[in-house]
């Protein structure tokens, strides 16, 4: 399993919802995992695997030798948003070494279902409130760009440049699929 680069379509669709938690979706959790603690990071949402559903796994401590810290959420929403803002530092698999300050709420309370189908909520703050955030934004197609202020986005603006040509050049390569749609 591939996390893909920005400006890959998949991460600007909109996710579908999980319907039925099968054999498949338990294996796409699993592969995600793995593709997450490889690339050392804290979450990782479908989309960034060129899957469109709704599912998305973190964890909190960033390793896989914090099993504790470790989640799964299959249709996550976000119920709650505090209204005190903090900048904080960001980064995404989907971004390579481009980190840049966001502005999110500091709390948040989340509601979402476990592998074993359970309804669970969650309140947190400071980082895991941030990587839910993270991470339910990219099932809506959106991304930690989006939210960064003129200074972020100017500082980033060599490396977008620098995702697209290489996105290009994959394209032209054959290194990338012809059909770049995201897989269901």
């Amino acid at each position: 399993m591939q996390i893909v680069k920005y400006p890959h379509p998949s991460l600007r669709h909109k996710a579908e919802p999980v319907t039925e938690i099968n054999r498949n979706l338990n294996l796409l959790v699993g592969e995600m995992l793995e593709a997450m603690y490889r690339n050392a990071g804290f979450g990782l949402a479908a989309p960034q695997v060129a899957v469109s559903q709704r599912v998305l796994v973190m964890n909190f401590a960033g390793g896989a030798e914090h099993p504790d810290q470790e989640f799964v959420a299959i249709n996550p929403v976000l119920v709650e948003v505090s209204k005190t803002i903090v900048d904080g530092r960001e980064g995404c698999l989907s971004f390579p070494e481009l980190f840049a300050k966001v502005r999110r709420p500091k709390r948040v309370k989340v509601q979402a279902y476990n592998l074993k189908g359970e309804l669970y909520e969650m309140d947190c703050s400071d980082l895991a409130a941030r990587i839910w955030q993270h991470e339910i934004d990219h099932l809506n197609g959106d991304l930690f760009i989006d939210k960064m202020g003129m200074v972020g986005r100017m500082n980033s603006k060599k490396y977008l440049t620098q995702f697209v040509e290489d996105f290009e050049f994959a394209k032209k390569s054959g290194e990338l699929p012809k059909d770049m749609e995201p897989r269901f």
